[in-house]
Formats: C-alpha cells, structure tokens, sequence
C-alpha cells in the first residue's frame, strides 16, 4: 500500500497551530511571532509524521530554488568530475546546490540539454558547451532575457551579453613547446581529440604556432581522434607504430593522453625514453600515474569559484548589468612523461 502523504495541514493540526503559522515556522521565515514553544511542537509534529516541504512552492514562495545546473561534455573525463566537485563545494558555502547533466559527447544531446535546463527548477546555468558560436544565438537570447548562464570559451568569443569564463592556454603551450624543443624534440604529433562534428578549436594551432617560433623545421602533424581514451589508444596505436614515429604527443586533454600512454605500453615504447607525452587540463589523477603525466594546467579551484560568483551576482543583481568576462592563464607542470630525445 502507498504511503500517504502527509500535507501541511496534518502538521498543524497536530501541533494546535493554524496552518500559515506552521508554514512560516517550517520555512523559518524571518516574520514569525510564534513562541519558542510554538516552533518546538510544529517541528516536531514534522518529524514524528514525516513531513517533507514541496520544494516547488517554497521555491514559489522564495523567488528562488537555490540550486545551479552545470552542464558538462563527458561525466567519464575526470577534468570535468573535478570542476564539478570544486563548484559543488563553493555553492554549498553559498546555500546553493549543484545538479549536473552530462551531454555524453553527442552534439544533440547537447543542444537539447542546454535548452532544456533554462526551464528546469533552477537559478542559473554553468555550460562547458562544444562551441560557443554554435550556441551563441539560444545563449544570448536567454542572458538578454535575464537568465543566469556562465559559458566556457577560448579567448576572443564573440559573444556580447553571456558571462565567459576563459582559460586562455596560450601561455602554458607556449611553456610546454620550449621545454620540449630544449630537450631535442622536433618532430610531434598533436591528438586533437573531439566529438564527432565538433570543431578542433585554438589548442593545436596555439602549439604549433609556438614550435614554429622556436624551429621552423620542426613537424607538428594534428590528427583528430574521438574523445575517449579509447579512441585515443587505438590511434596510438597507429601513430607510434614504426621507425617514423614522433618523439613527443601532446593531447587535447589530460584524458587522452593516458590513452596515448597505454598505446605506447603496449608497443614495448617507454615513456620518456622513447616517447614523450603532455596532456592539457591538469586534473588530479595525472600526477598519480605510474608515469606522473606533464600536462598544461588550468586553474580549476579559481575557476570554479569565479563561475559561483559570477552566477550568484547575476542572481543578486540588476538584469541590465554589464557582462562578466574573467580570463585565466595557464601553466606548464613538467612531470615524469616528458624526456630528452634518445640520440
């Protein structure tokens, strides 16, 4: 048999209470004249029937749901289990909770979620999105409307309204291109790992371009991959097969490029004296691989904090408020799977 559900009326009723003033108790609003006493028995009257409030009407009520949709590309890649852990911390500190839907790499997925989550019971939206200019026309129609959204894009997104959060990785390749040419490599191969449809972004371009600076006889070949480590492997397995191999891969992502190592393992290569591998994001997990992975770091703590103040101040402040952009450099981290060339 179904458990019947208990309605406000039942814990006034218990309590001798009428049922504004068991409302105003148990939604601890500021305006109550109720005695001491009064509060103790309408609480506990809830808890000794079970009474759960409907979180739509205090919603309602409030003007508010306290809690913020992020919307992410793959729940599997740690990068992104990190930043929700790090943004889940910082609005919990702000009386806020985190729900998190996951687009699973699938561009229509995406689409229909992004869309979706607008009208779903929350304040605001952070959106790791495939392509901001894909997106651009739903996501400035939607800040011009006065909804909160905090989008993640590459320096000189052209949006005008949406708040961006934007890691700018031009510093931390160009780092990473020069330790690699110090210690003898010319010849690299970028793993350009994405979701099929989605385009390559700025990161391989940004590397080549500074190995360019550093030696224009140096040989940068971009090969596109899925966005698993999966597919990662599988084309390493390719690509590191034979004498014409490349002494240094740089993947997308940290992610991929623990594909990229497996592959190498496989082949009988070592990593670094056969191979030297670097990832991009920086996550955890990358420093605790057999083979500490390097990697160009994003500062994710400070990111997803500026993602929970922007979405706050959006909440709290004036619809008509300039757009918040905050940009944040990245750094290279040289670990144990990077070497100098075998001679």
């Amino acid at each position: 048999m179904a458990r019947k559900k208990v309605r406000l009326k039942d814990v006034a009723e218990k309590a001798g209470v009428a049922v504004n003033t068991a409302s105003t108790i148990l939604n601890r609003r500021p305006n109550s004249w109720a005695s001491k006493e009064t509060e103790e028995r309408v609480f506990e009257a809830a808890k000794v029937l079970g009474y759960r409030p409907n979180r739509a009407a205090v919603a309602l009520q409030a003007g508010r749901f306290s809690t913020i949709g992020l919307l992410i590309a793959d729940l599997k890649n740690p990068y992104f289990t990190q930043f929700a852990s790090l943004m889940g911390a910082a609005l919990e500190e702000k009386g806020y909770n985190l729900v998190i839907e996951n687009w699973r790499n699938d561009l229509e997925r995406e689409k229909k979620l992004l869309e979706d989550f607008v009208h779903r019971d929350v304040d605001g939206v952070a959106a790791f999105v495939s392509d901001v200019g894909t997106h651009q026309e739903f996501l400035e129609h939607q800040s011009k409307l006065g909804f909160p959204i905090v989008a993640y894009a590459m320096p000189g997104a052209g949006l005008a309204h949406v708040d961006l959060v934007i890691p700018n990785f031009e510093m931390g390749l160009r780092q990473a291109a020069e330790k690699l040419h110090e210690l003898g490599h010319r010849k690299f191969v970028f793993l350009s790992a994405r979701s099929e449809g989605q385009r390559v972004g700025m990161r391989p371009a940004l590397f080549r371009d500074a190995i360019a600076s550093l030696d224009a006889g140096s040989e940068v070949e971009v090969i596109a991959c899925g966005p698993s480590m999966e597919n990662a492997r599988e084309v390493g397995l390719r690509v590191l097969a034979g004498e014409n191999r490349p002494t240094a891969v740089v993947a997308l992502n940290d992610f991929t490029a623990v594909g990229i190592m497996r592959a190498a393992t496989e082949l009988k290569l070592s990593i670094p004296g056969d191979l030297s591998v670097v990832g991009i994001d920086g996550v955890p997990l990358g420093a605790q691989l057999m083979v500490s992975l390097s990697t160009v770091a994003q500062p994710l703590e400070k990111m997803a904090a500026k993602t929970v103040e922007m979405l706050i101040a959006r909440i709290d402040g004036e619809e008509d408020q300039p757009q918040q952009r905050a940009e944040f450099p990245t750094e290279f981290i040289a670990r144990e799977s990077i070497g100098p060339v075998r001679s």
